[in-house]
């Protein structure tokens, strides 16, 4: 958020704070949040950049078109090992797994 926003918003009497501190999550926690979230949008960034729609990804995942709006979604249904296997599917190698929970987390803090 942006900081004439956030200005705006706690003139305004809203108070303005991070999911972790709205659902009090533990780190550990706030960590998986953030992972996954990574996770999601590096695989959406990745089968749009492939040309691919979700059916199409769905087909070679041998899953479901709406099983990859939820992974894309960052669903807490999703597990962490489907993300990264729909993501080396889409030809992605360990280390861009990597750059983009880095991203995510540099972002983040």
């Amino acid at each position: 958020m942006n900081k004439t926003k956030r200005t705006r918003l706690e003139a305004r009497g809203w108070r303005v704070g991070s999911a972790k501190d709205f659902l009090g999550l533990s780190p550990e926690e706030a960590a998986l949040v953030e992972t996954r979230l990574a996770l999601s949008q590096a695989l959406r960034s990745r089968r749009v950049a492939h040309g691919l729609t979700q059916g199409e990804l769905a087909r070679r995942l041998k899953s479901s078109q709406s099983r990859v709006a939820k992974m894309e979604a960052g669903d807490k249904t999703v597990s962490v090992d489907l993300l990264v296997k729909a993501l080396f599917s889409l030809g992605a190698k360990p280390r861009d797994v990597g750059r983009a929970l880095q991203c995510r987390v540099t972002a983040a803090a």
